[in-house]
């Protein structure tokens, strides 16, 4: 006679399964919480850190900005105007008088000619050299002018305003002289050679040439 079990009156039972289940997850939780809160600690030691850079960074400008004014106050007109001169002298050893002029030359269609040019102001923007030029051009058509200042605008490095239109006078001259206000920013990534550095540019006649 074989002997019957009856699995509904006893059923079978592994105790040991559950409470392994039940460690696993806890120890995988555990590890977690460990890991987020490691992660937490050493992402506020660092934002603490970056706040006392930056706040002893704005120590440190605010006192330059302090000795600075003090400096200021302590100088005389004329040293104020000395000191202003030398600025003017730094900002224009940093300009690239050569680039300007190629820039210049490459935005001159065929028919337009320089006939004066004057820089009136260099100076540093953004760690960069910008000049302001006083820039008299002469065209047969008014057309050509205005398609010269759209292709200098589209570059980017110039931003010619034209001041004013004059016929030009003398004999065999014909059409007339347009006088523009330019602001010029160099493209950024020329190096700036000391052998390309000149005096500023004030001429009568800028060559007569054309494209």
């Amino acid at each position: 006679m074989s002997a019957r079990l009856n699995l509904a009156s006893n059923p079978f039972r592994n105790r040991a399964l559950p409470w392994t289940v039940a460690a696993l997850i806890t120890i995988a939780s555990i590890a977690a919480l460990l890991y987020i809160a490691q992660s937490t600690f050493r992402t506020r030691a660092k934002i603490e850190t970056t706040q006392r850079e930056v706040a002893d960074l704005q120590k440190e400008n605010a006192l330059l900005i302090k000795r600075e004014k003090e400096v200021e106050s302590a100088l005389t007109p004329e040293e104020k105007k000395d000191l202003k001169s030398t600025h003017a002298l730094v900002d224009r050893k940093h300009f690239s008088w050569a680039r300007l002029f190629s820039d210049l030359e490459a935005s001159l269609p065929g028919g337009v000619r320089v006939t004066r040019i004057q820089v009136k102001e260099v100076r540093m923007q953004d760690d960069r050299p910008v000049a302001d030029l006083d820039l008299v051009v002469a065209s047969k058509t008014y057309t050509t002018v205005t398609d010269m200042i759209q292709e200098m605008q589209s570059q980017g490095i110039f931003t010619p305003v034209l001041v004013s239109q004059n016929p030009q006078h003398g004999k065999g001259e014909t059409g007339s002289e347009y006088e523009l206000s330019v602001h010029y920013v160099p493209r950024a990534g020329y190096a700036i050679e000391r052998s390309e550095t000149k005096p500023p540019v004030d001429t009568a006649d800028a060559g007569g040439k054309s494209r």
